[in-house]
C-alpha cells in the first residue's frame, strides 16, 4: 500500500517512531547512558523485553488510563519483587518490596523525582512537589514551620464552615442518586484557596469557576503528556493541540496566584504588617495567619529567601497538592463506608460520644478523640492511595539489601496502590478493615503503608490533611446518612497524578 509519494505506510510510521524517539533523547535529562557495565547491571533485573529502541514505551500509549493499574499489576506479578522495563532511552524498575522500598524513600541522596514529574514542571516550576537538590533542602526548611500544631489549628473555622456548605449542598439533592466528588472537589478547593491564599473563592457558591476550571484541566493534560512519551519534547508538546490547551488554562492558573500574591502583600505593607489581624474572615471573627501570609512574612524580613515566583510555586503546588489528594480521600472513605453500614454506625457512634446533640463545630480536642474514624481513614488510604505511584530519577547507583544494583540513570517507581494490596503486608487485602490499624494489630514493616510516602520527602501536609478529613466527614456523618448506589465492578480506576474513577461513583447521601 502507498502513502504518498511512493512511501508506504510502513515506512512512514517507522521513520516517526525513531524522529519521537530522537526527541527523547535529547529532551529527557540523566538519559540512561552508563555504558556497558551501567547496562550489565540493569539487565540482571528480569522484566519484558520490549521492542527495539522503544521498549514498552508504544505498548503504554497504547493503553487507556483506566488500563494502567492493571498493566502493572500484571507485570509485576510475572516479575515479583524488582520489574524492569524501557522506554526509549530510559529503564524503568518498579520496586514493591517494603525492604527495597526503604531504601529509596529513606535516603536522603536520592530525593530527585522521577520523570514521570517533568510535565508539571510549567505549572509548579520549582514548587516543592518537584524541586530538588540544595533548593528543596532550603524550602523544606523554611516551610515545615507553617505546618504548625499552632497555625493548624488557627484553621478550624474555614474547615468547619466549608464542611457544613458541603453537607449542605449534598442535602439540597434529596437523597438523589449523586456524583458526590465534585461537590467534594469545590469544598476542598474553598478550604485551600483560605488557608493556603487568604482568600475566599466560594467556588461551593459557584464563583471563581475559570480558576477552579483550569486547576482540574491542567492536571488531566499533564498526565496525557505522561502516557504520550514523545511530547516529553517541548517543542512536540507546544505545537500539539495538548500542549495549546494547556497553556491557556496555565496562563489562568498563574495570572490568578500572581494577582493574589501582589494584592496581599501591598495590603501586608500598607496595614503595618497587620494584616493577619485587621481583616475579616467572612465568618465572623478575624482572619488567621494563611500560608501565603508566612510566606510573605519570609519574604519581607529576608527578601532573598522568597521572591514573588518562589512564592507563587509554592501556593500553586499547595493549591494542587491540598485540594485533589483531599478530595480523592473523602470520596474513598464516603464510598467505603457506604457500603458498611455497620462501620458508618460505629463512626457514628463515636460522633454522638464526642458531640452528644450539640451542633457546635469541632475543635481540636474533638479530633483527637476520633479514633475509630481515623481508623475509617487510614484503612481507606491503604485501599485508596490519594497518591497511587511515586517514582525517583537515580542520580548515584543505589545498592539493595541483596546487593542488587539499580545503576544510576534508572527511573524507579514505587506504586503505594500495589503495596498496599500485597497480601505479604496485608492479611485479606482486598478486605475492608479498619480495625488494622488498632493498637492490638500486629507490627508491619513501616515501608508497607506509605499513604503519604515516607522518608525525607513524605508529604509535608499530611497532619493538615488529616485534620481537613476528620472534619469534613465528621460533619458528614454528624447530620447525614451515606448510602453508596456504585460497586467495584461499576467503576475502573485510574493511576493519574491522584487516583480518579473513569465513571462518577454515585451515592444517595440523606438527613440523619
Amino acid at each position: 500500500m502507498v502513502c504518498f509519494c511512493g512511501v508506504s505506510w510502513a515506512t512512514l510510521i517507522i521513520f516517526l517512531t525513531l524522529i519521537a524517539i530522537l526527541a527523547l533523547y535529547v529532551t529527557v535529562p540523566n538519559l540512561f547512558r552508563g555504558g556497558l557495565e551501567a547496562r550489565r547491571l540493569i539487565d540482571k533485573i528480569h522484566g519484558p523485553r520490549g521492542l527495539p529502541f522503544i521498549g514498552l514505551g508504544l505498548t503504554l500509549s497504547r493503553l487507556k488510563s483506566d488500563e494502567l493499574i492493571d498493566f502493572l499489576k500484571a507485570l509485576c506479578e510475572r516479575y515479583p519483587r524488582l520489574t524492569k522495563f524501557w522506554v526509549a532511552a530510559v529503564p524503568f524498575v518498579v520496586v514493591q518490596e517494603p525492604d527495597d522500598i526503604e531504601v529509596i524513600l529513606g535516603s536522603s541522596v536520592h530525593i530527585r523525582k522521577g520523570l514521570e514529574y517533568i510535565p508539571l514542571l510549567p505549572w509548579l516550576q520549582d514548587g516543592m512537589l518537584v524541586s530538588r537538590g540544595s533548593k528543596w533542602h532550603q524550602r523544606r526548611k523554611l516551610l515545615t514551620p507553617t505546618f504548625h500544631f499552632r497555625i493548624l489549628e488557627d484553621n478550624l473555622v474555614s474547615l468547619n464552615a466549608n464542611s457544613r456548605i458541603f453537607v449542605r449542598n449534598v442535602l439540597k439533592q434529596e437523597g438523589k442518586p449523586l456524583d458526590v466528588e465534585s461537590f467534594i472537589t469545590l469544598c476542598t478547593i474553598d478550604v485551600m484557596s483560605e488557608t493556603a491564599m487568604g482568600i475566599k473563592l466560594n467556588a461551593q457558591e459557584h464563583e471563581s469557576t475559570d480558576y477552579v476550571d483550569a486547576v482540574k484541566r491542567v492536571s488531566q493534560l499533564a498526565i496525557e503528556r505522561v502516557i504520550r512519551f514523545w511530547l516529553y519534547n517541548d517543542f512536540l508538546f507546544r505545537v500539539s493541540s495538548i500542549g495549546k490547551e494547556f497553556k491557556k488554562n496555565l496562563k489562568v492558573l498563574h495570572s490568578f496566584t500572581e494577582k493574589i500574591i501582589i494584592e496581599r502583600k501591598n495590603a501586608y505593607v500598607n496595614e503595618n504588617h497587620n494584616i493577619i489581624i485587621d481583616e475579616d474572615d467572612g465568618y465572623g471573627g478575624k482572619r488567621r495567619k494563611a500560608f501565603l501570609d508566612s510566606m510573605i512574612e519570609m519574604d519581607l524580613k529576608a527578601p532573598e529567601s522568597f521572591t514573588n515566583k518562589d512564592i507563587r510555586e509554592e501556593v500553586d503546588t499547595f493549591m494542587f497538592e491540598g485540594h485533589d489528594t483531599t478530595s480523592a480521600a473523602v470520596l474513598f472513605s464516603l464510598y467505603l463506608l457506604g457500603h458498611h453500614p455497620d462501620f458508618q454506625q460505629k463512626v457514628y457512634d463515636e460522633l454522638f460520644s464526642i458531640f452528644g446533640r450539640s451542633d457546635r463545630d469541632a475543635n481540636m480536642r474533638d479530633l483527637q478523640q476520633m479514633n475509630y474514624l481515623e481508623k475509617v481513614i487510614k484503612e481507606t488510604l491503604r485501599l485508596y492511595p490519594s497518591v497511587p505511584y511515586l517514582s525517583r530519577l537515580l542520580s548515584k547507583n543505589v545498592t539493595l539489601g541483596d546487593g542488587t544494583i539499580l545503576p544510576r540513570g534508572t527511573n524507579v517507581m514505587i506504586l503505594p496502590y500495589l503495596v498496599h494490596r500485597d497480601a505479604k503486608n496485608f492479611h485479606n487485602p482486598n478486605v475492608f478493615d479498619p480495625e488494622r490499624f488498632s493498637h492490638e494489630a500486629p507490627r508491619r514493616h513501616p515501608f508497607s503503608y506509605i499513604p503519604f510516602s515516607a522518608g525525607p520527602r513524605n508529604c509535608i501536609g499530611q497532619k493538615f490533611a488529616m485534620m481537613e478529613l476528620k472534619i469534613l466527614l465528621s460533619t458528614v456523618f454528624r447530620y447525614a446518612i451515606v448510602e453508596s448506589i456504585s460497586r467495584d465492578e461499576d467503576f475502573k480506576l485510574r493511576p493519574h497524578l491522584i487516583l480518579r474513577t473513569n465513571k462518577p461513583i454515585l451515592m444517595k447521601i440523606t438527613p440523619r
